[in-house]
């Protein structure tokens, strides 16, 4: 799970959503089911997320969303199990290493049939060639 957002101190509620690929509605839900997201809100009630809310809900989406939770198993992952953050991190470093492998492996197919696209041009050449001598 990549998440793109830029180094701010505070994301809108839109941005957050977007970048998680949830509804608006999810985010406040979850809000009010996991106390470790605490969003600020201005005096009009627009919620703010900062970077360590962005962090918690990583973790909170990794449970319910890709491991599978109910609501309440993540609540008690969240509480009991100190390594979920360290694991989340880990699985995002992963991902990005197997993103840059895959864009990697592409560039040396593209590369490999670009090179074999040249070898069957020069043995055309040299097959025209070699009928050219024969019947001369």
């Amino acid at each position: 799970m990549k998440i793109n957002l830029p180094d701010k101190l505070y994301y809108s509620i839109g941005e957050v959503a977007l970048a998680f690929g949830v509804n608006t509605s999810l985010l406040r839900y979850w809000e009010k089911e996991f106390p470790i997201l605490n969003p600020k809100k201005n005096k009009k009630g627009t919620r703010y997320f900062t970077p360590e809310d962005i962090k918690n809900l990583k973790i909170i989406y990794h449970l319910v969303k890709e491991k599978g939770y109910t609501l309440d198993g993540a609540r008690i992952a969240l509480v009991t199990n100190d390594k979920i953050e360290e694991s989340v991190n880990i699985i995002e470093r992963l991902e990005f290493v197997k993103s840059e492998l895959n864009k990697l492996k592409n560039s040396l197919i593209v590369n490999i049939i670009e090179r074999l696209e040249f070898v069957k041009s020069e043995l055309n050449k040299l097959k025209n060639s070699l009928i050219d001598k024969e019947q001369a």
